[in-house]
C-alpha cells in the first residue's frame, strides 16, 4: 500500500521539465509572431543561456496539528488543543519559470491525546503522547502564478502562490504517558527505506526584494504509519480506528528563502512570455542606450541607414520616410534649396519660374488660418504647411511684407497687445529660419483691435471656434 502510494506522488510530484530558462528564445533567427514564439519555439537549456539565479535556500519553522490517528491534536478528551512545533530547511533548484525541485529536511514534535505530556496525567483513563520526527524528502514545486497570469501582463508582481507535492522517509520516536508515567511507545530509527511518507501542500509567497522571500505555507503530511501517534494497532486500549492505516497532520509554517547567484532576478519571478520586458527593464535599469539603428544613420536625417534610400542627404534638408529629400514640387531642386517650393522652376533659377514679367505675386497678401492656442505664441505642427507656402510666396516676390499678430477679447487691452506681438514675432523667426531674408519682413501686433469677428466682443457671445479664428496671424504687403 505504502509502495503504490509513493509511486503515484513521485509521478504527480515531478513532471517533465525538458525546457529552461531560455524557453522563449527564437532557434530560426526569425521575427517572432503568434506562430513562432511561446511554447511552440522553445530551445533546450544550455549554461551559456541562464539570465536568472535558479538556486535558492529557504528554511521556516512552525505549528503541526496530528489530524488523523487513534491520538489527535485537536479538541481531545477535555477539548483542548495541543500545539507541537516543526522546521525545515531545503535546497531550491528552479527548473522553469514555473517549476523546481526542492531537497527539504524536516524536524519536529507533534503534541497529541487527552493532555500533555509535560503534565501529569489527570485521571487513570487519561492519555497524552508525544512524537519527535525527523524527515527528509524531495518535492515538486509548482508557481501557479506564472501558470496562470497573463501574458499581456507587464506589471512587477510581488506575490506568487505556489504548490509542493513529494516523498520521502521519515524516523520518528513516540511517546505515551497515562497515570503510571511516560514510555517509550514505538520507534522508527534511523531512516528507512519502508519508512516512506508523503506531504503536499500550497505556499504563497511575498517578495520583500530581489533577493529574499517570505512565505507562509500549509502542508498536509501522510506519515503512512498507524503507530507514529503512540498509539494503533499493539495498543488496543487506544486504537480507537482499527481500519486506520496511516496517522496524518497539518504542518504550518512561516519561512524565508535566500536566492543564490549573480544575476538581479530570480527564475520563478519571471514569465518567460515577458522576457522582452524583462530586457528593456534591465537595459531602462542600467542607464543604457538600446540601439535603434544597427548601421547607424550616416547623413543624420532621422531615418536608419537599413532603410535610407539617399544615405547623403544635405544637412537641414527635410526628408519623407525613406530618407529622400523633400521636393514638394517636383523641379528637381529639393525644398531646401528651392526659392520657390510650391512653384515649379529650373535649377539655375533656384527652382523659381524664369518669365520677363516675373514672379506673379499679390499687391496685397493675406494668408489665413495660422491659428494659435488660447494664451500662446507657439506655433502648431499643423500651420507649418501654411508657413511653407508664405516661405514660397515671400522669397519668389521682390516686395517685403507685415506679419501681424491678433488675439481674441479675453485678457486685458495691455495683456493682449504684447501677447499678438510674441505670436508675430514667433511667425517671422519661423520664416527667417526657413530661408526668408528678414529685410523683407516686419512684425506688428495688434492686440485685440484687429478681430475676424468683431461680434465676438465679448468672447462669451461667439462660439469657440470663431473665438480661435482671432487668435491669429496673417500677412499684408507693405
Amino acid at each position: 500500500m505504502k509502495l503504490s502510494l509513493a509511486i503515484v506522488a513521485l509521478a504527480m510530484a515531478i513532471p517533465a521539465a525538458s525546457y529552461a530558462q531560455d524557453s522563449t528564445a527564437v532557434s530560426n533567427g526569425e521575427y517572432p509572431n503568434t506562430f513562432s514564439s511561446g511554447s511552440a519555439n522553445v530551445s533546450p537549456f544550455t549554461n551559456q543561456s541562464k539570465r536568472f539565479n535558479d538556486w535558492s535556500i529557504s528554511a521556516g519553522a512552525g505549528v503541526p496539528l496530528l489530524q488523523s490517528g487513534d491520538l489527535t491534536s485537536i479538541k481531545n478528551g477535555n477539548g483542548k488543543n495541543l500545539f507541537g512545533y516543526s522546521a525545515y530547511l531545503s535546497i531550491d533548484k528552479a527548473i522553469t519559470h514555473a517549476f523546481g525541485l526542492k531537497l527539504q529536511y524536516d524536524r519536529g514534535e507533534t503534541r497529541q491525546g487527552w493532555f500533555n505530556t509535560k503534565d501529569a496525567a489527570p485521571d487513570a483513563k487519561a492519555v497524552g503522547a508525544r512524537t519527535q520526527y525527523d524527515a527528509i524528502s524531495l518535492l515538486g514545486d509548482i508557481n501557479f502564478s506564472n501558470l496562470l497570469r497573463r501574458v499581456d501582463n507587464h506589471s512587477p508582481f510581488r506575490w506568487a502562490l505556489h504548490g509542493y507535492a513529494g516523498i520521502g522517509t521519515i524516523a520518528y520516536r513516540a511517546y505515551q504517558k497515562d497515570i503510571n508515567g511516560q514510555r517509550l511507545a514505538t520507534e522508527v530509527k534511523p531512516f528507512k527505506l519502508g519508512s516512506m511518507f508523503m506531504q503536499a501542500g500550497t505556499g504563497l509567497k511575498y517578495k520583500i526584494n530581489n533577493r529574499l522571500d517570505l512565505e507562509g505555507r500549509v502542508m498536509y503530511v501522510v506519515t503512512g504509519d498507524d503507530e507514529f501517534d503512540g498509539g494503533g494497532e499493539k495498543y488496543s486500549a487506544i486504537n480507537k480506528r482499527e481500519e486506520q492505516v496511516s496517522d496524518n497532520f497539518f504542518n504550518a509554517t512561516l519561512g524565508l528563502t535566500l536566492k543564490l547567484g549573480k544575476h538581479e532576478s530570480h527564475l520563478m519571478w519571471h514569465d518567460p512570455l515577458q522576457e522582452i520586458y524583462y530586457k528593456l527593464d534591465v537595459l531602462a535599469n542600467k542607464n543604457q542606450d538600446i540601439e535603434v539603428c544597427k548601421k547607424g544613420d550616416a547623413d543624420n536625417d532621422g531615418v536608419c541607414d537599413d532603410w535610407d534610400r539617399q544615405l547623403d542627404t544635405p544637412a537641414g534638408a527635410r526628408v519623407d520616410g525613406a530618407g529622400v529629400a523633400l521636393d514638394t514640387d517636383l523641379d528637381g531642386v529639393i525644398d531646401l534649396y528651392d526659392k520657390c517650393v510650391t512653384v515649379p522652376g529650373p535649377v539655375e533659377n533656384n527652382g523659381c519660374p524664369t518669365t520677363t514679367a516675373g514672379p506673379v505675386v499679390e499687391t496685397e497678401t493675406k494668408l489665413e488660418g495660422i491659428e494659435f492656442d488660447l494664451n500662446s505664441d507657439r506655433i502648431l505642427p499643423s500651420n507649418t504647411p501654411i508657413l511653407n507656402n508664405a516661405v514660397s510666396y515671400i522669397n519668389s516676390s521682390n516686395g517685403a511684407y507685415n506679419v501681424i499678430g491678433a488675439t481674441d477679447t479675453r485678457a486685458s487691452d495691455a495683456y493682449n497687445q504684447k501677447l499678438s506681438e510674441r505670436r508675430a514675432n514667433s511667425v517671422k523667426n519661423y520664416l527667417i529660419k526657413n530661408g526668408v531674408e528678414s529685410s523683407k519682413l516686419n512684425a506688428i501686433g495688434r492686440g485685440e483691435k484687429d478681430l475676424k469677428y468683431p461680434e465676438c466682443e465679448p468672447a462669451t457671445k461667439c462660439p469657440e471656434w470663431k473665438n480661435r479664428a482671432n487668435r491669429r496671424v496673417y500677412f499684408e504687403a507693405k
